[in-house]
């Protein structure tokens, strides 16, 4: 996207008065010019017109272009001093009450949904104080009904405000929601404690009658009164003069345009020779999306002319428009050319000719054929459906025989499914051969000799699927040889009577499509890999007949389904990519490791432990020796090669390598469902430290008098203390050595401390500060530390003095000789019992008594979170207080039981801001105000992680 540098200019210019908004269609990228740093504006950002310019500026790129075109200057409304200059194909604009709606929701990506989901942004404009409503309260949770009470900005501010919805929670919201109707001290609308809360557009749903949100998915009334269907069908053939020449295409666009309805009707047309360039949109809307632009024109409907039919009778039908529930835009496939096949000789599968409903058509004579490969129906038994009359899916079908080619009319050809599928013949005239490919179908002339298509709307149904398969099974159509593949898509398309499966085949096939039946798109693969079939046609994949109806999910991992989740090997030992280049790299959707089977307790501690941090680094490298297990050179090549580097180089690592390790994990006597059951992180850290790469003790902790105890992590034991509001990890810490009398033997490279619970699900504090520092000179045995008082080399510790107000309350107190003498003559401190600090034996006294004692401290680079059994990660990408990530490997869901979890990796720079908060103003916070993935941080931590800025592997 092209950009003009930005500006600090003032919002008192005069441009800025004028009430025109935009939206970007692209994410665009900037230069401060005064910091000369990289910024994003993303996609879905809303700004307002300033002014008009001819580009002469800088411009990003496309920094070779001469020619000047007309760009349009507007701010952004969440960044009121950034300005930008973009070409108007990369904007649209957007009425102001739009924006309004559009503006309240965040995060742009949702905005930029919500905004090509038009169809649900007019829903919005009606909904009103009043309006019955479901709210989606948190990402994969239930919706709750409720009731609008307040709609309108919470804070005017700019030049625009974004309007929110205050909803009274009902029935089985009540009590979920954080609000009685007040918002920052100001009563807005009125409800029962927390039975309010305060959404945007994209967590609220209108609720309507069933029968008319089915009718606004399927249709595109251009008049309130009367549904104007598109008086051309996609797929239907037409010609067009250009020039003196006649051409001819097939119809892959036909609609009004949303804001330009008084253009009336245009068609996209894919046609025959390349002739044409359309990319699918207009003044920067997608119309329709398709694989090539060579052979393509966006023309009025005027201006083609429809291929002869009889127009004596059009049943009436649904319009398949681009559009759905009034203005939603659909994007359609440009339909895959698979013509006729000139020599019929020997084929094997996956040549076939096409003989639409059964008729008999010369190979030689048929047009250009581009419609989607359709299966209607596979028989049980081959021979049974060449010889059966009857089919038991619907009304009575002939044996397959050829028809007459005028048998049926145009407009029924392309739209009055299924399709017949034959196989061409070795005979020489090139006649539809008798012996189809075991594929039973029922014609059209037997479902209807009228030609009458489907009048009813199609009805959203809950298929009926006696092989329990889904989106995400392995599926077979029986074939001689059988079709093999992965669901990715179940659904009903308009004016089809059955329920469909989309899908992916294992082998290219001619015909099959990338994911597109009759012009629309339902997912996307490789060209020549969608098939779409009947549900009911299809059967569990028999070559894992061991793992259906409930597949195996320890072994689907190795399957075909997770082929298109797979990650990268990396041989090379890389180092984490921090700040910017490791923001790059990590974040989005399929980013991090993806979570399979209860495994997000491994995901979040191996996303935590590798992705930004070198401090483990070593446990990657060091060369087996003879005491070594058997798998530990198994183990540490799949933690390096499959894990941890292709994370940091790719920024994703697929479920299949972390059940690797998973099953590597069982082996290990003492431990057992590793590959099935939830497990906590410290006992996959026991097992994969200890019993398998035998790593060096990370901890070495003296208690008083006793030997070194080695360990890999602490876990904080403490009474719980009710005068202590919000505790941070450094008092915490402190708190546990001084009652437990113990000390550091050694100062450790990495320190993971276990937050104080009783048991995984009750925590000891509602909110703990994760200290980003830790001072730990005062925990350390034999270093030297200063005294409490006078700063000079501390000779004693008194924990009893510990708690005392008098003297830095909560801080440990070690005091010189002079200090210590003094601090206890005090009669309330006679009765302390103190004790010699441990010391050096070759440190000479006065070092210390005339320069600065050194501190030593660590610097915390991840927090591991769990809330309701489920753990996800935060983790620090760079120095700023903001550079702060998010990570969950279950954050989204492809499909049901045997789908599969999508990762996601989110910038979340808001915990910056409440890092920066008193402990004071932290505990006055209600949980449930804190903003964003905040929450989950300061109220869900279970360990936090730190290292040694002095002791990376990488300098």
């Amino acid at each position: 996207m092209t950009s003009g540098l930005w500006s600090q200019e003032k919002a008192s210019s005069p441009y800025w008065e004028e009430r025109i908004f935009y939206l970007l269609l692209q994410e665009c990228s900037i230069i401060d010019k005064q910091t000369q740093k990289l910024l994003k504006i993303p996609k879905g950002s809303i700004g307002q017109f300033i002014q008009d310019r001819s580009s002469g500026g800088h411009i990003r790129n496309n920094p070779s272009s001469k020619s000047k075109k007309l760009q349009i200057g507007i701010k952004i409304l969440e960044q009121p001093h950034v300005v930008l200059y973009v070409d108007e194909k990369e904007i649209v604009d957007i009425e102001e009450k739009r924006a309004e709606l559009l503006l309240a929701i965040t995060n742009c990506e949702e905005r930029y949904s919500i905004f090509k989901s038009r169809g649900r942004l007019r829903k919005g404009l009606h909904i009103d104080i009043g309006s019955p409503v479901k709210v989606q309260l948190r990402s994969g949770e239930e919706k709750y009904p409720g009731v609008v009470r307040f709609r309108g900005p919470l804070i005017q501010e700019r030049s625009l405000s974004g309007i929110f919805f205050g909803v009274e929670l009902l029935e089985e919201g009540r009590g979920q929601g954080f609000t009685d109707g007040q918002y920052q001290g100001k009563q807005l609308f009125r409800c029962d404690e927390d039975c309010g809360v305060f959404v945007a557009l994209d967590k609220l749903e209108l609720m309507e009658d069933d029968d008319n949100e089915l009718e606004n998915d399927y249709a595109a009334p251009v008049d309130s009164m009367q549904v104007d269907l598109p008086p051309l069908e996609l797929n239907s053939r037409v010609s067009v003069k250009i020039g003196k020449n006649i051409e001819y295409g097939t119809i892959i666009f036909c609609d009004v345009i949303p804001g330009n309805e008084s253009l009336g009707y245009v068609v996209g047309v894919d046609m025959d020779n390349p002739i044409g360039n359309w990319d699918g949109r207009y003044n920067g809307q997608q119309l329709c999306s398709f694989a090539s632009v060579e052979s393509t024109l966006l023309l009025h409907i005027n201006d083609v002319i429809p291929e002869a039919v009889s127009q004596d009778r059009r049943p009436p039908k649904l319009a398949y428009t681009s559009r759905g529930g009034g203005d939603k835009v659909f994007g359609h496939s440009k339909p895959k050319s698979t013509g006729a096949l000139s020599d019929p000789g020997n084929r094997n599968r996956t040549e076939f000719f096409y003989a639409l409903n059964g008729s008999s058509v010369d190979s030689q004579a048929q047009p250009k054929s581009k419609n989607t490969w359709y299966i209607d129906e596979v028989a049980e038994d081959s021979a049974k459906s060449l010889n059966d009359s009857t089919s038991g899916f619907g009304n009575a079908s002939p044996p397959l025989q050829p028809a007459p080619t005028n048998s049926l009319s145009s407009e029924n050809r392309f739209h009055s499914l299924p399709f017949s599928l034959t196989k061409m013949s070795s005979t020489t005239n090139s006649s539809i051969s008798h012996s189809p490919l075991s594929l039973s179908v029922q014609s059209v002339i037997g479902e209807g000799t009228s030609g009458a298509t489907q009048e009813s709307p199609p009805a959203t149904v809950a298929p009926i699927n006696l092989h329990g398969l889904e989106v995400g099974s392995l599926a077979e159509v029986k074939e001689n040889p059988p079709f093999y593949g992965v669901i990715r898509w179940i659904g009903q398309p308009p004016g089809v009577s059955e329920v469909l499966a989309g899908l992916e085949l294992e082998d290219e096939c001619a015909g099959c499509t990338d994911g597109t039946f009759k012009g629309t798109r339902y997912f996307t693969c490789t060209p020549k890999k969608a098939l779409f079939v009947k549900l009911k046609s299809c059967r569990p994949d028999s070559r894992f007949a061991s793992l259906q109806p409930v597949s195996n999910q320890i072994e689907r991992c190795n399957s075909l389904a997770f082929g298109g989740y797979l990650s990268e090997v990396v041989e090379e030992n890389t180092p984490p990519k921090m700040e910017k280049e490791g923001l790059e790299t990590m974040i989005g959707k399929k980013k991090g490791i993806q979570g399979h089977y209860n495994s997000c307790y491994l995901d979040s501690t191996l996303f935590c432990l590798f992705a930004f941090s070198s401090v483990l680094d070593t446990v990657l490298l060091r060369p087996k020796e003879k005491n070594d297990v058997e798998y530990y050179s198994e183990t540490q090549e799949l933690l390096r090669t499959e894990i941890v580097n292709p994370l940091r180089i790719y920024g994703y690592v697929c479920a299949t390598k972390i059940m690797k390790l998973r099953k590597i994990l069982e082996k290990v006597e003492a431990a057992s469902g590793f590959t099935s059951e939830e497990k906590d992180p410290e006992e996959f850290l026991n097992i994969l430290f200890h019993h398998i790469l035998r790593v060096e003790p990370l901890l070495k902790i003296r208690s008083a008098g006793q030997k070194v105890q080695d360990c890999y992590f602490y876990q904080i034991f403490m009474d719980k203390n009710e005068n202590v509001g919000v505790p941070t990890i450094q008092q915490l810490l402190e708190w546990s050595f001084i009652n437990s009398n113990l000390k550091f033997a050694e100062a450790p490279s990495c320190l993971i401390i276990q937050m104080p619970r009783f048991g995984k699900d009750f925590k000891m504090f509602n909110k703990i500060f994760p200290s980003l520092e830790l001072n730990i000179t005062d925990l350390l045995e034999d270093t030297p530390r200063q005294c409490r008082i006078c700063g000079g080399l501390a000779m004693y510790e008194c924990r009893e003095c510990y708690d005392d107000s008098d003297i830095s309350s909560g801080k440990i107190k070690q005091f010189c000789k002079t200090c210590n003498t003094q601090v206890h003559l005090h009669p309330k401190r006679q009765s302390h019992k103190f004790n010699p600090v441990s010391l050096p034996k070759d440190l000479p006294d006065w070092d210390w008594r005339h320069s600065c004692i050194p501190c030593q401290k660590m610097e915390l680079f991840a927090v591991l979170c769990i809330e309701t059994s489920h753990y996800v990660a935060f983790v620090k990408y760079g120095k700023e207080d903001s550079s702060w990530l998010f990570f969950d490997s279950m954050a989204d869901r492809d499909g049901g039981q045997n789908g599969f979890n999508i990762p996601q990796v989110t910038p979340c720079p808001e915990v910056g801001e409440y890092l920066k908060m008193s402990l004071e103003e932290l505990h006055s916070l209600d949980s449930r105000r804190i903003q964003g993935c905040a929450r989950r941080l300061l109220c869900d931590a279970y360990m936090c992680m730190y290292q040694s800025p002095t002791m990376s592997l990488y300098k």
